[in-house]
């Protein structure tokens, strides 16, 4: 099945004025339109993928803007609005006094096909999270679930649509849900409540949940999961590696908790004595992290690969993609031992000692990267532009398809560098070898710097503990460092925070 893709987008342009809408249906790309952007005393623009326009000379004036707030439905508590049968969302921003200053209005589009690169991990039954960044695609692959479980599959499905953006505005939900059936609700705050409403009242088989984001919603999704009800769901974030860190979310994937293993049981497991370990069975037994609209990532055994990533494991991945055909190909990753960065030869390495590095970062984890030069203190940017990098930084796995990007960076004589595993010990060590004297920060002596921070922890705690000082400050960490710090004194019923800023934040542990 070929993607198609609907959009409504006259419907959207009529609540314009008339000289923005006719400026807009000039445009050759309309088709592309992302959304409009009107805010007081500034000329109007428009934004496509590639490009920004200006759609008018004239400031945007009060009156435009109250034109277009009238001809859209109420906005709620979230300062969002939406237009009856659509799947366009019309955001507000206000003045100190309430009124409405400046819009941000974005197309909303239903495209069908978008999740037949997933369709037979969703016809298992099991309960799947749709990971990514904001603007790739998790609300649309959502939508188009729910309306394959309920029609093709004829399950009983029930969405739970806080801000609107799944089946639209209006009392009557957009054609894009199929025979789903829609719970509004009336304040964000309230999602929690509303997706159990939806188990006791409704006898779903299956709920869909978009932005699951709050402690609460976390504790809603596990509680309907236990009642045997089919979750498919969305959560902000890049990986699953960045739900193990995120203590709000980490609950949909079981929960992480800092044990103190015995001697014994460490030197068997070869390990240190404080580790991390889940804590009980995922909510989500698959998570799918969306790479771009038409390529993903798959974890099918989530307790699996969570408790790989806490032991230091790169977790084994499954690679979906579809092709211009609509054909699905898929690609086993499998985790490997750790190997040197292997450099790709066909350019000059940039010299070490070089004053400034700037590197383009292509499906390795950025988030990684960007803790490893603030912990390192380098003088490296990480950019978006290929025009302007030093160095194009790859995986295993994508340097051996020859994707575009790939392709492009060999096509430009830019130095490539393939990393064998995504891991911090991997990026440490390729950062090593751009800057002189940084060798000491290799993965046996990083070992020690963590073993080092967590003894300071529980030293700070017997100090706090036997009142020899109210309040430890700990050295400077890492997030990552300092996350397991602050468990550790949580493991110890005593309060802890984090002070500072970056590379100079550090943990406080106080009495309780």
């Amino acid at each position: 099945m070929r993607q198609v893709i609907t959009d409504d987008l006259d419907a959207l342009l009529d609540i314009f004025p008339e000289h923005i809408r006719d400026t807009l249906y000039k445009q050759t790309d309309i088709s592309q339109l992302l959304e409009i952007v009107m805010d007081l005393g500034r000329p109007p623009e428009a934004r496509f993928p590639d490009r920004e326009i200006i759609l008018d000379s004239k400031e945007v004036s009060q009156k435009d803007i109250d034109h277009i707030v009238a001809n859209v439905g109420s906005f709620g508590e979230d300062n969002r609005a939406g237009i009856e049968r659509t799947l366009h969302r019309i955001s507000a921003i206000r003045n100190r006094q309430g009124r409405v200053v400046g819009l941000t209005c974005r197309v909303g589009r239903a495209v069908f096909g978008t999740m037949k690169v997933i369709e037979d991990l969703i016809e298992t039954g099991k309960s799947v999270l749709l990971l990514g960044p904001p603007g790739i695609g998790k609300t649309t692959m959502l939508r188009e679930v729910a309306r394959v479980l309920a029609d093709n599959f004829k399950k009983r499905v029930v969405i739970v649509d806080t801000s609107n953006e799944i089946a639209g505005d209006g009392d009557i939900p957009h054609p894009g849900i199929g025979h789903a059936r829609r719970m509004q609700v009336k304040s964000p705050v309230m999602q929690h409540a509303v997706m159990i409403e939806a188990v006791e009242n409704h006898m779903p088989e299956v709920i869909v949940i978009d932005e699951i984001g709050t402690e609460a919603e976390a504790l809603a999704a596990r509680t309907i999961a236990e009642r045997g009800v089919q979750l498919v769901g969305t959560a902000h974030g890049n990986t699953l590696e960045n739900l193990i860190q995120n203590p709000t979310l980490s609950d949909l994937i079981g929960g992480i908790q800092s044990v103190t293993l015995s001697d014994e049981e460490a030197k068997r497991r070869g390990t240190q004595k404080s580790i991390l370990e889940r804590k009980s069975p995922p909510t989500f037994e698959a998570v799918v992290e969306i790479q771009d609209r038409t390529r993903v990532a798959i974890h099918a055994d989530v307790g699996q690969a969570v408790d790989g990533i806490l032991r230091g494991q790169l977790p084994d991945t499954e690679i979906r993609w579809l092709d211009e055909n609509g054909e699905v190909h898929k690609e086993k990753t499998v985790a490997e031992p750790e190997e040197p960065a292997r450099k790709v030869v066909g350019a000059a390495v940039p010299a070490k000692g070089a004053s400034k590095h700037r590197l383009y970062l292509f499906g390795v984890n950025r988030g990684r990267f960007e803790q490893a030069i603030t912990q390192m203190q380098l003088d490296t940017e990480i950019t978006d532009s290929l025009k302007n990098a030093t160095l194009f930084v790859t995986s295993k796995s994508h340097f051996r398809r020859k994707p575009q990007k790939v392709r492009d960076a060999e096509t430009a004589n830019l130095p490539v560098y393939v990393l064998r595993a995504n891991s911090p010990a991997q990026v440490a060590q390729l950062l090593s070898t751009l800057y002189p004297g940084l060798e000491k920060l290799n993965a046996p002596d990083k070992a020690d710097m963590l073993r080092d921070a967590l003894n300071e922890a529980r030293d700070a705690v017997d100090q706090v503990r036997q009142g020899e000082q109210e309040t430890v400050e700990l050295s400077p960490q890492g997030a990552y460092i300092r996350r397991l710090q602050h468990l550790i004194a949580e493991r110890s019923g005593l309060p802890s925070q984090s002070a500072g800023h970056e590379p100079g934040r550090r943990v406080k542990i106080f009495k309780g």
